[in-house]
């Protein structure tokens, strides 16, 4: 489950990463309530529209995030990111100490971090895979978002003491200290131990990235249920603020919630670890039983019950995400990873957008139930979509050996072909296809040039 921790360089990002993101969902919790409750009265969908603003960068500059990750340096890149997120929070922070806080003003902050969080994503996604070997990469993948939900079980709670403590400012601030851990583990880091990444001249376009996406019906597929998933589903601001206000909880009550669910999350994660690799019909799966639960949590009649019955959310919700990264990562080639993780970022990231206005309203208008059951709808159709495709591709047959058993032909991940020496080289189709190969004739009486 913790292979990838023999790399000392992963143990140094796995615990930047920690600290970092404890912060972040700290800031996200902050955020949220004070939108929900300082700024506005209760209004779900001003909520909603922050969340549209923050997570629309992604969306709109896809083609460009991604070749910046491919081109330029992605340990120098997050460092830029990370202070830029910093400064960010220190301002927003700044204001709400001074009660100088305005919606249009946490409007305007929220998508300059979404504009900085564009590049960050994607560049944290596939660094992971700069890190470790390739054939440790699901594990990387998995550990990562282990580490990213140990911080949203430990983040939100805190947030929510804090602010009925101290309040919401210093939460941000609290926030911008800790991108200080982040940017010191990519400067301890070992470059010398870093994956050497094979930059091709003939993959260096924008557009690079969509083209290799239309020869992959399964990632295609894929991208479908992440931005159904990220639009209808994955709420969970929305869904915990307004459920703690029926149940009639404060901030606290509210934090607790979003740290529950990521008992569950973490779980998930540490499932996805323990596999070998990454598979379609995981996320296919998940996305199911993320329906049924959200359906049934949407159904409790108390708090507690309900915090009981989101575990399972959260568990569905990363296994699915953790799966799905990874299988993207791993059946990529190298030279256009960054691009089409850029566009899988923007996919995920850019429902919300979409999705997040309408959730809210309907919270606003018919309460947070009847949003929860829209999320559940949005999970059903996204299952519904992956079994038509597995059906429909002719990936789903009948076992040859068990009567009622089925098998699934899964995609298998890119191989890496490693020379002799220090440094390991990615797989070269330009190499590949002008090496010449001895071959021997069937006339032994034949030249040996006439052998070749």
């Amino acid at each position: 489950m913790f292979r990838s921790f023999a790399s000392f360089n992963y143990r140094v990002w796995f615990l930047g990463a920690l600290v970092s993101n404890i912060g972040s969902w700290m800031q996200s919790t902050a955020q949220s309530w004070v939108v929900l409750t300082y700024l506005t009265d209760n209004d779900a969908g001003a909520m909603g529209l922050t969340m549209a603003l923050q997570f629309a960068p992604p969306l709109l500059l896809v083609g460009l995030t991604g070749w910046v990750v491919d081109r330029f340096d992605r340990r120098f890149l997050l460092i830029v990111t990370q202070t830029l997120l910093g400064l960010l929070s220190v301002a927003t922070a700044i204001l709400l100490l001074n009660d100088a806080m305005t919606l249009g003003m946490m409007y305007g902050f929220a998508f300059a971090m979404g504009i900085v969080a564009a590049f960050d994503n994607p560049a944290r996604q596939t660094f992971v895979t700069d890190i470790v070997r390739h054939e440790l990469a699901s594990n990387a993948v998995a550990l990562n978002s282990a580490s990213f939900n140990s911080a949203r079980m430990l983040g939100p709670a805190v947030a929510g003491v804090l602010i009925v403590a101290i309040g919401s400012g210093w939460v941000f601030l609290l926030n911008a200290a800790t991108y200080v851990a982040m940017i010191t583990a990519l400067l301890l880091m070992r470059t010398h131990e870093l994956q050497p990444r094979a930059l091709q001249k003939n993959r260096s376009r924008l557009s690079d990235g969509f083209r290799y996406v239309r020869t992959r019906p399964d990632l295609v597929v894929i991208f479908v249920m992440i931005f159904l998933m990220g639009a209808l589903a994955m709420n969970f601001p929305i869904y915990a603020s307004t459920m703690a206000l029926e149940f009639g909880r404060e901030a606290d009550g509210f934090g607790l919630l979003s740290s529950i669910i990521a008992i569950g999350s973490l779980a998930g994660a540490l499932m996805a670890a323990r596999r070998d690799r990454a598979r379609m019909r995981v996320v296919i799966a998940a996305t199911g039983g993320f329906a049924a639960i959200a359906f049934l949590s949407s159904l409790m009649p108390s708090y507690w019950l309900y915090a009981l019955v989101i575990v399972g959310i959260g568990f569905a919700t990363v296994t699915m995400l953790t799966t799905a990264n990874g299988y993207v990562q791993t059946t990529t080639p190298p030279d256009v990873r960054g691009r089409v993780m850029a566009i899988y970022m923007a996919i995920l990231m850019g429902g919300t957008p979409v999705g997040a206005p309408i959730v809210g309203w309907i919270a606003a208008e018919w309460g947070p139930r009847a949003a929860i059951n829209t999320g559940a709808v949005g999970g059903l159709i996204s299952c519904v979509i992956g079994l038509t495709w597995l059906i429909a591709s002719g990936r789903l047959h009948r076992h040859e050996h068990r009567r009622l058993g089925f098998s699934i032909d899964e995609t298998v991940s890119i191989p890496v072909i490693v020379k002799p020496g220090p440094a390991p080289e990615e797989f070269s189709e330009e190499i590949a296809s002008t090496t010449p190969i001895s071959i021997v004739d069937d006339d032994p009486d034949a030249e040996p040039a006439a052998r070749r």
